[in-house]
């Protein structure tokens, strides 16, 4: 789910005076958690009065309170629910921040629909059946001394099985007698007629994560390559493992879970490229870049990051740094470094990102480099910001933007992956809460809500190579930036979840900024749109409806690679490819399929396209503007990457 799977720590010392003074009084007069209903924000709880962010000016009624005349005679209807909030709060921690009737209703919804669908039992009884004499066969054969071929064979891109071990009896059956139930139960997760087609998709992903636990691979006693290195090594893997996994308890008791790879220093080995914070308020360090050549285009690009991670994502070595490799190409370079939010942040909004974060950086761009309009890049979810406030402005008859670009971003919540099937109303009022308790969304469930989207190969596959084979992951800067999380304020996330994700405004016409609905048809700048083809958090399909929702000129690139290592894709890295399209404005509409079939894969990197395609949509060469603007607000404050990024 989109932020939320481990349990937040600590008391309650992070809420409002008046929420605390209940723990000693249940009687006394409480004030409800402050409204949450402004511009772009959300009501904290089902029973507020409060009109949901963008419904009021999209013309829907507010939802109407709970009537609780008869229950207030005696004590204040706000205590109750303050008291039901803390309840919630605290069994968070028990569940992993996992909604308990979100985990079983997609279960119930299914074993109600397969006990009335006889035709269906006799169908997967069958296949028991006959998986169990496929089996039996193969381990006769393998009982006499053959090489019978395998019956079962994992999914394209699973590796449990990959090592030449598999092939031996006793762990050839072990193997298959797993690919078996595997199969077995994802044809029993299949949809049964009736059943609720989110709900499908969950019990599927359930099951999976399920067997994906006990899987044989994750076996040290039934695992062939483990036994082998145990053997060759004598145990000593074990022991390193051993000591691996004290390290990791060690730490997590200190509060120090990120566990950094040693040699990536920010500011020295990433984060490296040379610069000073122009402009700093509560929310943002702007970092403009030291110019690598002589002259520059007249228009400066501007990166958004995402504030779920930091931004140097962008910044990592000097081999592997878009940053870097946008000076080299001529361009003025400025970033966005976003605060790390704490407990006394819980009150900040979405729309503060906007406000308090991207436009103060577009003036504070203006003021040093000129009335030049921006090349704007947003990454993720700041791309999500990006196209909000293009949207804004260009309804407002602004243009501060020359171009767009989005990396791996999305606009509309429809399609948004594995991450969608835990977004519902149940699951976002416990994640609520649990955000509630402590004022953020703390970085352990961040980042255990996506290791679970890819529990193979982040959580089972790591903890035997770790604390089996005794093998720690061999250090790199994108390892490094990874274990650097940040934490994201109740409201905001709150808001983000409801809006975007759970309801989908944005492209329903129901987002509302200032009191105005946004439409992302107002956007008259031309589009870039990055998407990888294996992303688990934005995926490609997603990414593409930039053409459904956009009219102006669009050029979409698919990269292959995850959601990150298909962004960080230097020229000269091995293996890269993308496939590229451009529509011209009022062109009619292609489905993403049909696309990527008609579409031929180019072997390389899609950075230097990007640079040429900016270059395309810019002025002519000229001097670089000076580095902040002295003797005004905007001058140096101290050099780059800051202090913001490195804030824990």
């Amino acid at each position: 789910m989109p932020g939320g799977l481990a349990p937040g720590s600590g008391g309650f010392g992070n809420r409002t005076r008046e929420d605390r003074k209940l723990v000693g009084s249940l009687g006394s007069q409480i004030a409800a958690p402050e409204n949450l209903a402004t511009a772009g924000g959300v009501a904290p709880s089902a029973s507020s009065a409060a009109p949901a962010f963008g419904e009021a000016a999209a013309g829907k009624p507010a939802p109407a309170a709970h009537d609780r005349s008869g229950m207030q005679e005696s004590l204040p209807g706000d205590s109750f629910e303050t008291l039901d909030r803390m309840a919630r709060a605290i069994a968070a921690r028990a569940t992993l921040g996992v909604s308990p009737t979100a985990a079983t209703m997609p279960w119930v919804d299914w074993a109600q629909h397969l006990v009335r669908a006889p035709g269906r039992q006799m169908e997967l009884a069958l296949q028991a059946g006959r998986s169990a004499a496929r089996l039996m066969k193969y381990a006769a054969g393998l009982a006499v001394g053959q090489q019978p071929p395998k019956p079962f064979a994992p999914d394209p891109g699973d590796h449990r099985f990959s090592d030449e071990g598999w092939s031996n009896p006793p762990y050839a059956l072990l193997e298959q007698g797993f690919l078996a139930q595997e199969k077995w139960w994802g044809a029993a997760t299949a949809e049964v007629r009736g059943m609720k087609a989110k709900n499908v998709a969950r019990v599927g992903f359930l099951a999976r994560q399920a067997l994906d636990a006990y899987s044989p691979s994750n076996v040290p006693m039934c695992n062939p390559a483990v036994v082998r290195r145990t053997v060759a090594e004598g145990g000593l893997n074990l022991v390193r493992g051993a000591r691996n996994l004290i390290e990791d308890l060690l730490g997590q008791a200190a509060g120090d879970e990120r566990r950094r790879p040693s040699g990536f220093e920010v500011g020295r080995d990433v984060a490296s490229t040379e610069g000073a914070i122009v402009f700093q308020n509560e929310l943002i360090e702007l970092i403009q870049y030291t110019p690598r050549t002589a002259q520059v285009r007249p228009e400066p690009v501007l990166f958004v990051p995402a504030w779920i991670m930091k931004y140097y994502i962008l910044d990592l070595s000097p081999h592997n740094s878009l940053v870097r490799y946008m000076l080299d190409q001529g361009f003025t370079v400025f970033a966005i470094s976003w605060r790390n939010p704490g407990p006394q942040d819980r009150d900040i909004s979405f729309d503060d990102y906007r406000t308090r974060g991207l436009l103060p950086a577009v003036a504070a761009i203006n003021a040093i480099a000129g009335p030049s309009p921006i090349h704007a890049c947003g990454y993720c979810l700041g791309g999500t910001l990006l196209a909000i406030a293009a949207a804004k402005e260009s309804g407002d008859g602004a243009a501060p933007f020359a171009s767009l670009t989005f990396l791996a971003a999305q606009v509309d919540f429809s399609q948004a992956g594995d991450l969608m099937l835990f977004v519902d109303e149940s699951q976002i009022a416990w994640l609520e809460d649990m955000m509630w308790d402590r004022g953020v969304l703390d970085t352990r469930s961040m980042k255990g809500a996506f290791q679970i989207l890819r529990a193979n190969d982040l959580i089972w596959s790591r903890r035997m190579r770790e604390y089996v084979l005794g093998e720690r992951e061999e250090a790199n800067d994108l390892a490094a930036w990874n274990a650097d999380p940040t934490r994201m304020p109740y409201r905001m996330h709150a808001q983000y979840l409801r809006g975007l994700f759970l309801e989908n405004r944005l492209t329903a016409g129901r987002y509302a900024v200032e009191g105005r609905v946004v439409a992302l048809k107002d956007i008259s700048a031309p589009v870039f749109a990055v998407a990888t083809e294996s992303d688990h958090i934005a995926p490609w399909r997603s990414v593409y409806k930039f053409h459904l929702f956009t009219d102006t000129e669009l050029t979409f690139v698919l990269t292959n690679g995850g959601h990150n290592a298909g962004i960080v894709s230097e020229p000269g890295h091995a293996g890269r490819r993308y496939r590229l399209s451009a529509r011209a404005p009022g062109a009619g509409y292609v489905d993403p399929d049909t696309w990527n079939a008609r579409t031929k894969p180019v072997e390389g990197s899609w950075w230097p396209v990007w640079s040429a395609w900016l270059e395309g949509r810019s002025g002519a060469m000229a001097a670089p503007p000076s580095l902040g603007s002295p003797g005004t607000r905007f001058a140096q404050i101290r050099p780059a990457p800051g202090a913001y990024v490195l804030q824990t």
